[in-house]
């Protein structure tokens, strides 16, 4: 019985070890030199062939890129509750409460007028789906995605992020506000309806006859008709 195969297939494993632990050994050398961060967008990202590459997160982490999308901010003060980012939304993550102005209460930063006032304003991350529609719309480029990407919580209802900043003792009083104002609109619009409907008053065609002057008419001559025998 030929064994050659056997010892053969030893030695082959033993070279291949040492070749392995050379490589390995190597890497371990190199990783003394350990990399700083950098972007994608950098020219040397893949260049670098040497030195640590894990990262101590979240004391260390990758650059962001400033067009990154990740969570959803609205900046409240420029927000005129159009409503548009909402009805846009395809998972409807965007919840918005609007309680309408009698005027105009202020203007954004790009001199948009405010009449709408924001009672509610949640957007829930953990439905969105980072489709970006909602900035896309926004007019007044209020609500952006920003370069936040780690935003986990242990629970998931800590995902809704409240922008919104007026107290319940606020909203009461502009809804009870809005309510009067528009009672009262209600009433002048009924009051003036009623007033174009009144009837104008007729003169009477007797006393418009009487004031008139009659006509004089001048009796016509009587002609007698000859009779036949007459002729």
């Amino acid at each position: 019985m030929n064994n050659s195969g056997y010892w053969e297939n030893i030695k082959s494993a033993l070279n291949t070890s040492v070749k392995g632990l050379k490589t390995t050994i190597k890497h371990f050398k190199d990783a003394k030199k350990t990399v700083k961060p950098m972007s994608v967008s950098d020219p040397n990202y893949f260049t670098r062939q040497e030195g640590i590459m894990t990262l101590q997160y979240p004391h260390e982490s990758l650059p962001i890129p400033d067009n990154g999308r990740y969570k959803l901010h609205n900046e409240i003060d420029d927000c005129i509750v159009c409503d548009k980012c909402a009805k846009i939304c395809p998972v409807d993550c965007i919840d918005i409460e609007p309680i309408k102005a009698k005027e105009t209460f202020g203007y954004t930063s790009d001199g948009t007028p405010k009449r709408i006032y924001a009672a509610k304003f949640d957007i829930d991350m953990g439905k969105c789906c980072f489709c970006g529609l909602c900035t896309t719309v926004c007019p007044t480029e209020c609500l952006t995605m920003t370069k936040s990407f780690d935003f986990s919580e242990y629970d998931i209802a800590d995902h809704t992020y409240e922008f919104a900043t007026m107290t319940p003792l606020e909203i009461l009083e502009k809804k009870k506000e809005i309510e009067e104002f528009e009672k009262a609109k209600k009433t002048d619009e009924v009051s003036s309806t009623k007033k174009k409907m009144a009837v104008k008053p007729v003169v009477k065609k007797k006393e418009e006859e009487s004031n008139k002057p009659k006509p004089k008419f001048k009796p016509r001559p009587m002609i007698k008709k000859k009779k036949k025998d007459d002729e």
